[in-house]
Order: structure tokens, then sequence, then C-alpha cells
């Protein structure tokens, strides 16, 4: 019975349900912030879909501001420049509303803002959070407006650091947002790519999850029902971005997947890192890329758990079976199959592999994976993923 020792955490308060950014308002007030900065993406902040959120907090004559410099890979620069505009708007909380990108950033500017120590000094290594003064973390709405990285129910945020070119995960308790709105009308109007790439995120943190090794049966079947949720809502969403449906129980996967990968994510993520890094690629499309090559690389260890998850999901062949639907999965998506189909012209020598590979054996992901990941492995992952070599 030793083994079976954990610790378990569970999302916060989700208001979820089409329609429900109305209630943004009263979130607030339920929370406490008077004055919120609203962080979204410069892609986003040119929509109507912000001027019309905005426009219900104008109504509540909320007032509030609006920051939007946020790269696809948020960097300390981005971070830096929104806490200015925090301070200088004297804000006392976040709205974080979009992708993964700016629910991440606007997360990490109201836990730094009134810090005294530099942001890297609370990566998620041992108790480093515990350096933070959490009374002095403003308090988070998340609103998604994506279905991918479920970060609106997560409790920490990744940066990529511009010296290192890494990406680096902060992590702290109180980072977690005190109110999410789950509204899938808001996800209504995101291209194909997006809804491919977020939604093969969302699936990647239920699988890893899923055969992540250590003790946490609640987290696996949450994995496992997010999984089973993809694969039926992912195409549908594809195909129709405006199947309600289908982006609803997108939301949830996405939710299900960040709240399951407390148990622990893997090489898949760990790939996926460096080359989002160092070549500025969409993480959810490159998590996909990735996808099958690591779990090949990982069957001897998860090929009975596998074969469970076929039988739930009602996919015959087991393991094979399951790869089989993957790669489907992928190509209906258009998804590409190697990383020079993900980055055109794309030229890696002997130097550069051999700094992804070494960047994704220290990344915080690898440890989670269930066959240990070296750099000789790391290695042989990168080159199958750019010869497509199964």
């Amino acid at each position: 019975m030793t083994k079976l020792v954990s610790k378990w955490n569970f999302p916060t308060t989700v208001r979820f349900g089409a329609g429900r950014i109305k209630e943004l308002p009263d979130a607030l007030g339920a929370t406490g912030i008077r004055k919120p900065l609203f962080v979204t993406d410069p892609g986003l902040a040119r929509l109507p879909v912000v001027a019309r959120t905005l426009k219900i907090l104008e109504d509540a004559k909320v007032p509030y501001g609006v920051f939007s410099d946020v790269k696809p890979n948020p960097v300390e620069s981005n971070l830096t420049a929104g806490i200015a505009a925090f301070r200088k708007g004297k804000h006392d909380g976040v709205v974080a509303f979009g992708g993964g990108s700016a629910l991440d950033l606007g997360k990490l500017i109201a836990f730094q803002a009134a810090q005294t120590r530099p942001i890297w000094d609370f990566e998620d290594i041992g108790d480093w959070w515990t350096r933070a003064d959490g009374d002095k973390i403003a308090p988070i709405i998340a609103v998604p407006t994506t279905a991918g990285t479920g970060s609106e129910v997560g409790r920490a945020g990744v940066l990529t650091n511009e010296e290192t070119h890494t990406k680096k995960v902060i992590f702290h308790p109180k980072i977690l947002p005190a109110i999410v709105i789950a509204d899938p009308e808001l996800t209504t109007g995101m291209p194909p790519f997006i809804t491919a790439g977020t939604g093969m995120d969302a699936l990647a943190h239920c699988l890893e999850a899923y055969c992540a090794p250590g003790y946490h049966p609640m987290a696996d079947g949450i994995a496992v029902e997010g999984i089973r949720l993809v694969f039926e809502n992912l195409p549908k969403a594809y195909a129709n971005g405006k199947d309600l449906t289908a982006r609803a129980n997108m939301m949830s996967a996405a939710a299900m997947g960040a709240t399951a990968f407390q148990k622990g994510l893997g090489a898949i993520h760990s790939l996926s890192h460096p080359i989002g890094a160092l070549y500025d690629t969409h993480h959810g499309m490159t998590n996909a890329v990735f996808m099958p090559y690591v779990l090949a690389f990982n069957r001897d260890a998860i090929e009975d758990r596998i074969a469970r998850l076929t039988g739930y999901l009602g996919m015959k062949g087991g393991f094979d079976g399951f790869s089989r639907a993957v790669l489907k999965l992928r190509k209906e998506l258009k998804v590409p199959h190697t990383l020079p189909g993900l980055i055109k012209g794309l030229d890696m020598d002997k130097k550069r592999k051999t700094l992804i590979a070494d960047m994704a054996v220290v990344d915080p992901t690898a440890g989670g994976n269930p066959v240990k990941l070296t750099r000789k492995s790391a290695l042989m992952l990168l080159d199958n993923a750019i010869e497509g070599a199964l």
C-alpha cells in the first residue's frame, strides 16, 4: 500500500453554458474585483467578441483597462509590459480572456504584479512556489475562447525565457482563477486550424495524464472521459464551427485535460516545448505532430493501459487500434505528419537537434513520461518526427 500515496486537487467554480458571458459583472462582484485589467491577445482584441464582452462591462458601469501585448508563446517582456499596465491603471484583478497564451499571461500578471522576486524564482520546482507572498496575488477570472489548454482551471502559467529560449512553468496554488466562465458561444469564431490545434492539445493533456505513472484514479477517470469527448466531438467542431454541442463538449474536454494532468504529462509536451520556444509554433499542433511517435516509444509501458482505454472508447484492436485512430484523427484535422510539414523550410543540424534534445530532457514534463526520456531517445523521437518514421 506504500505506493498508493498521492495529492489531489480539483478545479474552481466554473459557470458553464452558452450565454454565460453575460454574468461577467456578477462574477467580478463575487470575487471583489472593482477595476479589472482585461488581458487578451492582439488578434482577439480586434474581433467583435471582445467588443461585445467589453460592452457588457460598460453597461454594468465597470471601469476596466485592456492589455493585449501577448505573443502566441508569451515571453517575459510581455509579462513586464502587462505588470506595468496593471500598476499604472491601479487595477485590483484580472479578467484573462482568450486562448492559452492570454490565460497564462493574465494569470501571471495577477500573480507577479506585487511580488518582489523575479518570476523565474517561482518555477515549478519543489516548493519554490512558497517563495511568493500569496496574500499579494490579485484575483483572477478566466474566460476561455478556445478549447485546448485548459489553463482556466490550472494553477500554473507557461512563460518563455527570452535569454535561454526555454519555456518555464510558473506555479502557485493561488494562480488558479477564482471563477471560470466557460461559454461555448465564445469559441464559435475559432478558425479550423485553431480548432484542430487546441483540440489536439486537449487530447494530448488527457492522454499523457492517463499514461503517466503514479496513483491518481480520479485523474485517470477524468482523462478517459476527456479522450472520449475529443474523439467524438473534435471532428464535428472542426467541420462545423457553429455546432454548439460539439463546442461545449470540447470546452469540457479541455478543462478535464488540465484537471487530469496534475498527475503528470510526458514526452509529447517535453519535445513540443523546445520546438515552440525556438520556432514559435502553435503548441497544440506541435503536440499533435509528436503524438504518434511518442505513443510508439512508450508502447511497452502503456500497452495494457491503452487496451483498457479502447474498451471504454469502443475501439477495436487495442494499442494498434488506438494508434490508428490517432493517425486518422490527425489526417481528418489536416495535422502535418512531420515537423517539416509544420515548420516550412525546417533544416536542423546536429547541434540544433542536440540542443532540443537537451531541453526536452530537463523540461518539467519529461519526468511524467512512462519510459525514461534520455538525450538518446529524445534525439530518436525528434528524428522520427522529422522523417515520419513510425
